[in-house]
């Protein structure tokens, strides 16, 4: 076997009947043929090998689920359950996805080729967390109450309050770089808030979807709550936004797709949350504690294989440390060890797909011929999986591709900077504004950088971390709107106003 390659063997018994198992969509609350009957090809990235084959979903699909959400939220019971009681659906949500934690890691890890270690903490412990975080949302939706003056009517009273409801039926789209993870961050405050969902996740990484799905089941979420839809995104993902029956989208993926899920989504009045791609800077001041600044900024850069919206890809490196902190960095590069993702040993696993690598690879070898300079990595590993080395590039200009666009994978564009002006200038010379990180002891200095970069995150010494209670969201083009916190049940619900008019009893 293959030493870069998965032995699958390592899987549980579970795991393994899972992934030889013939997988069906989720709609009303069963698992149905789809009307194409084509299929996709679920790919283990560290090989190149199937692994499963799910439904190709199209457009009679996404309205078979679209309907049966509509359904259940028109005429079914969860929009009218009390907070308590959805509360404590969700909790039990939670409890049957943490009994299913091995399993599901296991079924992440061999479709995207992150390790068992990301899987677990990211894709299950976080997602149990959220839902258990979103199970308290459910008894704390509230108005407010006003006393309203009404001034063109003298003498008038009158009182006022405002009603959060459900938004309705929402579509959820997710990315491959953390499947789950990404599609419990719009199912819960969807569930929480009263609404119904459904999901269509990426074609590349469907099967945790899948497998959630019978947690949902297992769960007795009622009927048509949470649908789930496997397909291609031209295909289901077009229909499921295009569809009149949906009253909200909400989309993570590439700021191209979102740029026109949003103009379709405006043609109906739809409601949408678009959370993008990001070009995201990390400075670093001479005054910072490098044995802090160091690992930190590598992982912020390296961490998911670099396949982050929120990856700090650009590093400015004050003159006066600039040498220590490439060379340390260059050092955690080299000694990352590249390898499968269920090996106990792998500290980075191979990308999505041989055309994601080919695609990183092409980035490289556009900031080489520019004139960059590969300190550390910048290769391919030979073989069938789809492995790039983590790579950092020195001697960068604003202009190269490689400096402007999001690569989406361990590609780290290196410069250095004397002057704030100069390096504030620099970190928001960008299209993208997701996130921002600086990396200092001086407090008063990490006050100016938060004012003045222009991103809907800055970090503090450190990057790229998350908060459940924390709202995530970008400006520019990384986005509109937010997740996590609050936000998100802002997100899912419509604001109605209420004027009554009073008098003296009598």
């Amino acid at each position: 076997m293959n030493s870069l390659a998965n032995d699958l063997s390592r899987l549980s018994a579970s795991s393994r009947r899972y992934l030889a198992a013939r997988h069906r969509l989720f709609i009303g609350g069963e698992f149905v043929d789809s009307v194409a009957q084509d299929e996709i090809s679920v790919i283990d990235p560290t090989s190149g090998e199937q692994v499963a084959r799910v439904p190709a979903g199209g457009e009679a699909d996404i309205d078979r689920a679209v309907t049966a959400a509509r359904k259940a939220f028109d005429s079914g019971p969860w929009p009218r359950l009390t907070g308590p009681q959805r509360e404590r659906m969700l909790l039990r949500l939670a409890d049957l996805l943490e009994t299913a934690a091995e399993e599901v890691s296991q079924i992440e890890s061999v479709n995207s080729g992150r390790t068992l270690v990301a899987t677990k903490a990211f894709d299950v412990d976080l997602s149990v967390d959220y839902l258990r975080y979103m199970a308290g949302w459910a008894t704390k939706i509230h108005g407010q109450t006003m006393n309203p003056s009404v001034p063109y009517l003298p003498g008038g009273k009158f009182f006022a309050m405002t009603v959060r409801e459900p938004v309705g039926v929402v579509g959820a789209i997710t990315p491959w770089n953390v499947p789950l993870g990404q599609a419990i961050w719009k199912v819960a405050p969807a569930l929480a808030a009263g609404c119904t969902i459904v999901l269509k996740p990426a074609e590349q990484t469907p099967l945790t979807a899948l497998r959630f799905a019978q947690v949902v089941a297992e769960a007795g979420i009622p009927e048509g709550v949470v649908n789930v839809v496997t397909g291609y995104g031209e295909t289901a993902g077009a229909a499921l936004v295009a569809h009149p029956g949906v009253e909200k989208i909400s989309f993570t993926g590439s700021t191209g797709v979102g740029r026109s899920i949003g103009a379709a989504a405006a043609q109906q009045l739809k409601r949408f949350t678009l959370e993008l791609g990001g070009k995201s800077p990390m400075v670093v001041m001479g005054d910072a504690d490098l044995d802090i600044a160091i690992p930190g900024t590598a992982m912020g850069i390296f961490a998911n294989h670099g396949q982050n919206c929120c990856a700090g890809s650009r590093l400015f490196v004050h003159d006066s440390v600039y040498e220590k902190v490439i060379d340390g960095i260059a050092r955690i590069a080299r000694n990352l060890k590249l390898g499968p993702a269920l090996s106990p040993d792998t500290d980075m696993g191979p990308l999505i797909s041989k055309a994601q690598q080919q695609r990183v690879l092409e980035y490289i070898r556009s900031g080489v011929a520019d004139g960059a300079r590969v300190v550390a990595g910048g290769n391919e590993l030979p073989g069938p999986g789809a492995y790039v080395q983590p790579t950092i590039l020195t001697d960068v200009r604003p202009s190269m591709n490689c400096v402007r666009e999001e690569i989406f994978g361990p590609v780290l564009a290196a410069t250095r900077f004397r002057e704030l002006g100069e390096v504030i200038e620099r970190a928001n010379e960008t299209t993208f504004g997701l996130g921002a990180s600086v990396w200092t002891q001086n407090l008063d200095l990490a006050h100016w950088f938060i004012r003045q970069f222009k991103a809907g995150t800055v970090w503090i010494n450190t990057h790229g971390v998350l908060d459940l209670a924390v709202p995530f969201g970008g400006i520019k083009q990384s986005g509109i709107g937010h997740e996590l916190g609050g936000e998100a049940i802002n997100h899912h619900t419509t604001l109605k106003s209420v004027l009554a008019s009073l008098r003296e009893p009598r």
